[in-house]
């Protein structure tokens, strides 16, 4: 690694002796449709359209708001029936509100929730332009057999606690997962790194550390985030995900975590959006197990 870095450090050294002076005016690419849309067993669909922002834009709360695509139609199948799905609204901070697409109370028939097992598509009409997706919701075949906690290992403050899962893999290779945690009553966040195959572990039983999820909107702490506390009720929701789902939050964690690398290696995010639209539509089996850990 050293013998990269001084490298690394000679290149920029020569190519500074011979550098040319370059202005450019960045140009604003036009607007892309963002899709996350998911669908779990027994949940109703969600779905939330946006339009990209600008690499180069300032992000304001306000901004953020008016990425919201609202009016869009929206219908998703499982095979047997389709459904045209309702726009929602939630109130958000400071006067700006969240939009979001869902089950139209007002069409039960035609309504449905996430099985294990199926497929769905998804289609989408907004701004003149069509989109389509598809996904399944595997079997709840990869689960978590026990969960249990232990004391931090290296860490002075005996507050801290890991959460340990005992999990196995079934036989043959694809079983993908993705997972979640809840601390208390907080929401659930996925793990820093969420999105997991099985090409190590295939047909093992395995014991695994659980790092706690991150909201990445916030600071976080390198030497504690993964840890809990002494006194927590924690939740694990563990889901089996198809390939498409796992690719897309494969390349989008590994590109989030090479932002300011100049190391790393460019990344394209594999979504699943047919019609020109980033993002991905996903459907996931959850598990949900909880653990108490006494104060």
């Amino acid at each position: 690694m050293i013998k990269r870095i001084a490298y690394f450090i000679l290149v920029s050294i020569l190519l500074a002796g011979c550098e040319k002076s370059i202005t450019f005016t960045p140009e604003n690419a036009e607007s892309l449709v963002v899709v996350e849309a998911t669908i779990e067993n027994g949940q109703a669909p969600v779905v939330i359209l946006s339009n990209s922002v600008n690499y180069f834009s300032q992000i304001s709360p306000e901004i953020l708001a008016g990425s919201f695509i609202r009016n869009a139609s929206i219908e998703i199948s499982n095979g047997t029936l389709t459904h045209k799905l309702k726009e929602y609204m939630i109130p958000g901070l400071n006067g700006y509100n969240l939009y979001y697409y869902s089950v139209d109370s007002a069409s039960l028939p035609t309504a449905f929730k996430g099985e294990f097992g199926k497929s769905y598509s998804l289609n989408i009409t907004t701004g003149g332009k069509d989109y389509a997706a598809n996904t399944t919701i595997p079997l709840l075949a990869k689960k978590i057999d026990s969960l249990w906690w232990d004391k931090a290992p290296g860490n002075i403050d005996t507050g801290f606690v890991k959460v340990v899962a005992r999990v196995t893999d079934p036989p043959g290779y694809g079983n993908y997962i993705r997972y979640f945690t809840r601390r208390n009553q907080e929401p659930f966040w996925p793990g820093r790194n969420s999105a997991f195959d099985d090409q190590v572990v295939d047909g093992k039983t395995y014991d695994v550390q659980i790092d706690r999820g991150v909201n990445r909107n916030e600071e976080i702490d390198e030497e504690t985030y993964a840890l809990f506390d002494r006194g927590d009720t924690v939740t694990i929701k563990q889901c089996n995900i198809d390939k498409q789902t796992y690719d897309f939050w494969r390349t989008i964690e590994y590109s989030y975590a090479s932002i300011g690398n100049p190391f790393s290696s460019p990344t394209k995010v594999l979504g699943n959006i047919k019609g020109g639209g980033l993002g991905y539509f996903g459907g996931y089996a959850a598990q949900y197990i909880s653990l108490i850990i006494p104060k």
